[in-house]
């Protein structure tokens, strides 16, 4: 019997992430086809679950597969998502430099972008990086800046993850009464949305607010309450986390007894699966309560504390080679990519060429042209307005994203700039037109004069000739 629930634990922790795998690529494919920002960050938000938000391998991937679609739509929000992921990802792989620098990274185009739910949701990220080092009061600013956003925004689920994350960091800083508003309002907001992705977990943060302010009876409901939260919505790591902040709330009250149950509840419910590594804490607390009482107990708890101690170790370990190897594959596409804009600056840069020696060519034959005695003064006029026009717009297209780049696309900036080009450009068109034309009119009116002259004196001679014979 023991064996079959070994098997079926195995084959749950093998089969879970390739379902996740396959509902992410199908979230994928949506988003890429998907134009309107208001649903594509609504697509965005579907692929967050609590299977996928505790796999730094899945997440890293999810943002390598959603960086390549952003590179080839050109698209700003997905860009922004991907490198979130890839923040999100080396956080939890125990990176967390590395997974601040894609945080900023993804904040300055969330930023680019100008979604408020976009931005929430980068800030929201961010901020567990300082919360994981107990910058409390860092993350606490992120989480409020992510709320602030998130309300402005038209995704109403983001507006959860602030107020939820900020009542844990409240919790962490022994601020109970701003935690409790904050976890109480995120609370009342998933019910309202019917969202029951985190409810788990924000029922299992209130239940430590309320046995911390002395709440024993309260704080015991709201944990059995994210317990049946965590079953019905069939996370093991949620149940793992409220079995334990239960055990713990015991052993607070010295209710030795029940902490031994629940810490036990805890133990089991990770036992081979991808969570094992969360058996650290229960087993912990398991071997200093039989320490003194049961010296087998004791010894089996020190043993599950040291193979999920293991598990952990052996599982940053994998990681960390996964990472390696993400790190090499991000700079190949990272190299292709420069690769690719250097070779569309470079065929840019051959249409401005030959833009430019189109429009001198042009120029010049029709110079030559209007100083022949086949064009019209009505030609001339038509074609030098039509010649300065080709001239200036194109000087106006060459300094155009010269104009954008110094001032990085401020509007009124590129306003300011615009203005001052068309106020030199225009009067110096109207004046070149102007000289061009009367020069080139004068100048067609002698060359018709000389070849009358010519024509007459020809015919004179002719008629000379004719008297003469």
């Amino acid at each position: 019997m023991k064996c079959w629930i070994t098997f079926f634990f195995l084959f749950l922790s093998l089969s879970l992430p390739a379902t996740e795998a396959t509902r992410i690529n199908e979230l994928l494919a949506k988003i890429d086809v998907e134009t309107d920002e208001v649903k594509k960050f609504d697509l965005i938000m579907e692929i967050f679950s609590p299977e996928f938000e505790t796999d730094p391998e899945l997440i890293i991937e999810t943002g390598r597969k959603l960086l390549w679609q952003a590179e080839e739509n050109h698209d700003i929000m997905s860009e922004a998502t991907a490198y979130s992921f890839f923040g999100h990802g080396y956080r939890l792989s125990g990176n967390r430099i590395k997974g601040l620098n894609y945080h900023l990274k993804a904040l300055q185009l969330a930023e680019e972008n100008g979604n408020q739910s976009l931005q929430a949701m980068v800030e929201t990220q961010m901020a567990h990086v300082y919360k994981d080092r107990d910058e409390n009061k860092k993350a606490i600013q992120l989480y409020l800046s992510a709320a602030a956003h998130a309300d402005k925004g038209a995704n109403q689920i983001i507006q959860i993850w602030p107020l939820m994350n900020a009542g844990a960091a409240y919790l962490n800083a022994g601020m109970l009464d701003s935690a409790l508003m904050f976890l109480q309002r995120a609370y009342e907001g998933a019910i309202r949305l019917k969202y029951e992705n985190q409810l788990a977990y924000i029922l299992t943060n209130l239940g430590g607010v309320q046995s911390k302010l002395g709440n024993p009876a309260l704080a015991v409901t709201y944990y059995h309450m994210a317990i049946q939260q965590s079953l019905k919505n069939k996370s093991i790591r949620y149940e793992n986390l409220a079995y334990t902040g239960l055990a713990e709330h015991y052993n607070s009250v010295q209710l030795t007894d029940s902490c031994i149950w629940y810490s036990k509840k805890a133990v089991a419910v990770v036992e081979n699966s991808v969570f094992d590594y969360l058996r650290m804490k229960p087993s912990r607390m398991l071997m200093e309560m039989y320490q003194y009482t049961n010296c087998d107990s004791t010894l089996k708890y020190a043993k599950i504390f040291r193979v999920a101690s293991d598990s952990l170790n052996n599982r940053q370990a994998s990681q960390q080679i996964f990472l390696m190897t993400v790190d090499e594959e991000l700079r190949q596409q990272e190299i292709t990519s420069q690769a690719e804009r250097l070779e569309e600056q470079r065929k840019q840069n051959i249409q401005y060429a030959l833009l430019g020696l189109g429009i001198i060519l042009i120029v010049s034959l029709f110079v030559l042209f209007s100083h022949s005695f086949i064009a019209s003064t009505r030609f001339i006029h038509f074609f030098s307005v039509l010649a300065l026009l080709l001239v200036f717009e194109f000087l106006n297209l060459v300094l155009h994203p010269f104009l954008g780049k110094i001032t990085h696309h401020t509007p009124a900036l590129m306003l300011l700039g615009l203005v001052i080009m068309g106020g030199l450009l225009v009067p110096l068109h109207h004046r070149l037109e102007k000289w061009a034309i009367t020069r080139l009119v004068e100048k067609n009116k002698q060359v018709q004069l000389a070849l009358a002259r010519r024509i007459m004196d020809k015919l004179g001679g002719d008629e000379d000739a004719q008297d003469e014979a």
